[in-house]
């Protein structure tokens, strides 16, 4: 097992674990601030051996090493046009009798003020639980929180999301709050 080599001899750690009871999930994974949160995220996915995919950015899925991707479980998105990839996700929810997809709905790896919102409403939508996972650089640790089902109040749950990832610091810097500044409760 390479990747749990690796991780060791670098000092990292996993704490928590991914639920193993429940078929159909999301994974957050922030902060995502350098191209090295896909190859932890790989690491860690091998380690604890889990099924999961991600969404990237087409552009990553052309030859030659398009196919790579979509062996490590990657699904294409056209960033360059507005297509409802909210209902996209959530018709592969759907009709999958498992799937568990990590997003990380800052949608880049530059400073953002607030992530994009449609995991939340691909979670509600497809009446699925969202997994919370902090990459922290500087503890180099991987955490993952218990399952947690949306209210339906997008206002409410951003609390929840932001203190859970307030700590955590990325490699090139810590993760955006859920709604920017704009957070009402």
């Amino acid at each position: 097992m390479i990747f749990a080599f690796i991780f060791k001899i670098l000092g990292w750690k996993i704490e928590g674990d991914v639920p193993r009871d429940i078929p159909k999930y999301l994974i957050i994974v922030a902060p995502h601030t350098s191209n090295w949160d896909f190859f932890v995220g790989l690491a860690v996915r091998s380690i604890l051996k889990f099924p999961s995919r991600y969404l990237a950015k087409k552009e990553l899925f052309i030859p030659p090493f398009g196919w790579i991707f979509r062996k490590l479980g990657g699904y294409p998105v056209d960033r360059s046009k507005s297509t409802n990839m909210v209902d996209d996700v959530v018709s592969i929810f759907k009709k999958e009798d498992s799937f568990i997809l990590a997003i990380t709905p800052e949608g880049t790896r530059k400073n953002v003020r607030r992530w994009k919102t449609g995991f939340y409403h691909i979670a509600v939508k497809a009446g699925i639980p969202i997994v919370l996972s902090g990459i922290d650089y500087k503890l180099k640790k991987v955490v993952f929180s218990k399952p947690m089902n949306p209210c339906g109040e997008l206002e409410k749950d951003a609390v929840i999301i932001d203190k859970f990832f307030e700590t955590f610091s990325g490699k090139n810097g810590n993760a955006a709050k859920v709604l920017g500044n704009a957070q009402t409760i």
